[in-house]
C-alpha cells in the first residue's frame, strides 16, 4: 500500500505586494506520509516562501495547498497546529514564556487539552528533546543548541504529524548541529514527516531521503537525495554546490551505489579503476 499524501501543492505562485516581487511560479509538490524532504536553494529563491504556504501563514496568489486532505484556505492556522508544526528560523522569534515548561505547554493549552494530557504531552516532548533537566529555566539562559531543541520541543508537544523546519541549523556549530539533526531524524522514524530548508548541503546529504531545488522561484529538482546531487551542472545554475562525494561521483556516472559512505565509495572506484587498466 502506497503512503498517503500529507501534502499537496497544485500550480502555486506568490507574488509580495505592493512591489509586485514574484516569489514562486507555478510550483507543484506532493509530499508523501513519513518523507524527510529538504527544500534547497539560494536567498530569494522561494524556499521559505514556499514553506509558509504549507500551514497558512502566506496565502497563494494563484493556486492551491492541500493539507491533510483539506483546502488550506478552509482551515484556520490555529486548527491546523496539532496536524503540521513550524519551527522557525530563529527560534528566539518563536520564544517567549518564562520557563521551557511554559513555553513546551502553552501549545497544547491553547489546543484545549486537559491539563493531565497537557503534563504528558509536555514530558514526553521534553524527555525526547533532552531538556528534562531545564524545566524551570529561563528559555533565553539555554545555549543556542538547546533553544533550537526548545523551539521543536513546543511544537512536538502538539504532535503534529508534519513538521516544518526552517534552516535547524543556523548559528550552531558541527556538533550542536548533528544533536539537533540526530533528533528530527529520529522523529522521522517515529513516523513523523519532515519537511527541512537549509543551506547546509552536508545536513542534506546525511539526512534528507529526498531533495526539491528552487532557483528564483520555480522547481527545478526534484528526487532521491542522491540522484539530485548527481545533477551538479543543473545545481551550478542554483549556485549549489554539492558535496564533494557528490561531485566526485559524478566524474562516475557508470558506477552504482548502495549508499555513500566513504570506504564503500572508495571501494568501487578502485575496482572500476582496477577494471579499466
Amino acid at each position: 500500500m502506497s503512503a498517503k499524501t500529507v501534502v499537496e501543492v497544485k500550480n502555486l505562485s506568490h507574488i509580495y505586494q505592493p512591489m509586485g516581487e514574484v516569489a514562486l511560479k507555478n510550483v507543484d509538490l506532493t509530499i508523501k506520509e513519513g518523507e524527510f524532504v529538504a527544500i534547497i536553494g539560494q536567498n530569494g529563491s522561494g524556499k521559505t516562501t514556499l514553506i509558509k504556504h504549507l500551514n497558512g501563514l502566506l496565502k497563494a496568489t494563484k493556486g492551491e495547498v492541500v493539507v491533510g486532505g483539506k483546502l488550506i484556505t478552509d482551515q484556520k492556522v490555529s486548527d491546523m497546529a496539532h496536524y503540521i508544526g513550524y519551527v522557525f528560523q530563529n527560534p528566539e522569534h518563536q520564544i517567549f514564556a518564562e520557563t521551557v515548561e511554559e513555553e513546551v505547554a502553552f501549545g497544547p493549552k491553547n489546543l484545549g487539552f486537559p491539563p493531565e494530557k497537557i503534563k504528558a504531552m509536555v514530558d514526553k516532548s521534553l524527555g525526547s528533546l533532552g531538556l528534562s533537566h531545564h524545566r524551570e529555566t529561563m528559555p533565553f539562559m539555554l545555549g543556542r543548541g538547546e533553544m533550537q531543541r526548545l523551539a521543536v520541543a513546543s511544537i512536538l508537544s502538539m504532535d503534529p504529524q508534519v513538521l516544518i523546519i526552517d534552516e535547524p541549523t543556523t548559528g550552531l556549530d558541527w556538533h550542536e548541529c548533528v544533536q539537533v539533526m540526530d533528533l528530527v531524524k529520529e522523529l522521522n522514524e517515529r513516523g513523523h514527516t519532515i519537511i527541512m530548508t537549509t543551506h547546509n548541503m552536508s545536513i542534506v546529504s546525511l539526512y534528507a531521503k529526498r531533495v526539491v531545488v528552487l532557483r528564483l522561484g520555480e522547481k527545478i529538482l526534484d528526487g532521491p537525495t542522491e540522484e539530485v546531487f548527481r545533477e551538479t551542472e543543473i545545481l551550478k545554475t542554483a549556485f549549489i554546490k554539492a558535496p564533494q562525494i557528490f561531485r566526485l561521483m559524478s566524474k562516475f556516472p557508470e558506477i552504482e551505489l548502495d549508499n555513500y559512505d566513504i570506504d564503500h565509495v572508495a571501494e568501487k572506484i578502485y575496482h572500476y579503476m582496477k577494471g579499466a587498466e
